[in-house]
């Protein structure tokens, strides 16, 4: 089986959507999927170590040109440079793509590609209104030619039905995974009040502000963060009460390094604002904070909760920094629970490895042909 990736973007990306490609096509290639992925030049390897899978082809093509001494960079100049590989495609080979500006652009010019669309969101609703009816017109057009859309959560499946009515097929949902730490070692569950993490991306859907504002709610305790950057940092302090609980600010970390520190973590926080972005997610931090054995306290929010059970988090009220530091302060007051939790969401994450995703991905495919 021969698989086509199209990513218009630099690789490495240090971004969610970046390490799900890179985790999504290595399971791929491991099962003996042949992938070729097209991908704009970046700075670096684009496999971790520079250590590229067997099977697994990187091919580089730029997404700009210089034009009057000016560096024009776009989707269009990559789907541009990247027609003379199309046109030589075998006819059985897959096309698989999530910018949904660059399935439309093969939709118009290779409407008799094998394509698979892969959904992180539903576009028509992220768009600034005055882009909508476009972007209802393109997104519609992809889906209705696509040989199959996946989805990454429940929620985005929905969405896509309601917003397209009309189209007739059914998006296949594969949430994103987490390599799954064979081993971790014991938790300090004794001082659950001095083991508080957060992990991920600071920007404002992702709640990290709420987390800060429930700081000056958490006496004697002390909250790890882990992510964004110095002018970020600076930013949140300003913005925020001064904080009662010790606070700990840390840059982007490589990805080994925050598997190490989430695995000494004892309580981890996802505190998603329920802002669009959020009703699309599938949190690749949650499925790690799962693997790494953290007791949860999370955002009440659908996305989430098609992942975790009622009692395999403690919920809050998104949205609300005094709601998420008295979920914090329930947890810590049940020491027992929170490690009860922690073996709960451990042994559930084996459900959604990256190898599972990548079994799925692949048995679909292979259903398909």
């Amino acid at each position: 089986m021969e698989l086509h990736y199209l990513f218009p973007e630099p690789l490495p990306l240090p971004r969610a959507r970046g390490i799900q490609v890179i985790h999504t096509l290595t399971q791929l290639a491991r099962q003996g999927v042949q992938v070729k992925l097209y991908h704009a030049p970046g700075d670096g390897p684009v496999f971790p170590q520079g250590q590229t899978p067997a099977g697994v082809e990187p091919i580089a093509i730029s997404r700009e040109i210089a034009l009057l001494g000016h560096k024009i960079r776009s989707n269009r100049i990559f789907f541009w440079r990247l027609q003379t590989h199309l046109r030589h495609l075998p006819a059985a080979a897959w096309v698989m793509v999530r910018h949904v500006k660059l399935a439309a652009l093969l939709v118009r010019y290779f409407p008799g590609l094998r394509l698979v669309y892969e959904a992180h969101e539903v576009f028509a609703d992220t768009v600034p209104p005055r882009k909508q009816a476009i972007m209802r017109q393109m997104e519609g057009a992809v889906l209705e030619h696509a040989r199959a859309v996946i989805a990454n959560s429940a929620a985005t499946a929905s969405r896509l039905r309601a917003v397209y009515p009309d189209y007739q097929g059914s998006p296949v949902v594969i949430p994103n995974g987490v390599d799954l730490p064979e081993q971790l070692p014991e938790k300090p569950w004794g001082q659950l009040q001095d083991h508080i993490i957060y992990a991920g991306s600071f920007f404002g859907w992702k709640g990290v502000a709420d987390l800060m504002q429930a700081a000056a709610l958490l006496p004697g305790c002390t909250l790890r963060l882990i992510g964004g950057d110095a002018a970020q940092h600076e930013r949140l302090r300003q913005e925020s009460p001064p904080p009662a609980a010790r606070l700990e600010m840390m840059p982007r970390l490589p990805h080994d390094q925050v598997m190490a520190e989430l695995a000494a973590a004892c309580i981890a926080v996802l505190p998603n604002r329920p802002d669009v972005d959020s009703q699309f997610t599938s949190p690749i931090k949650l499925f790690e904070y799962m693997g790494a054995g953290c007791a949860i306290v999370a955002s009440d929010l659908p996305s989430i909760r098609e992942i975790l059970a009622g009692d395999e988090a403690e919920w809050f009220a998104p949205g609300q920094p005094a709601a998420l530091a008295a979920a914090l302060q329930r947890l810590l007051a049940e020491p027992g629970r929170a490690r009860a939790m922690s073996a709960a969401v451990r042994a559930k994450a084996g459900r959604y490895t990256w190898e599972k995703r990548g079994e799925r991905l692949r048995a679909l495919l292979e259903n398909l042909s």
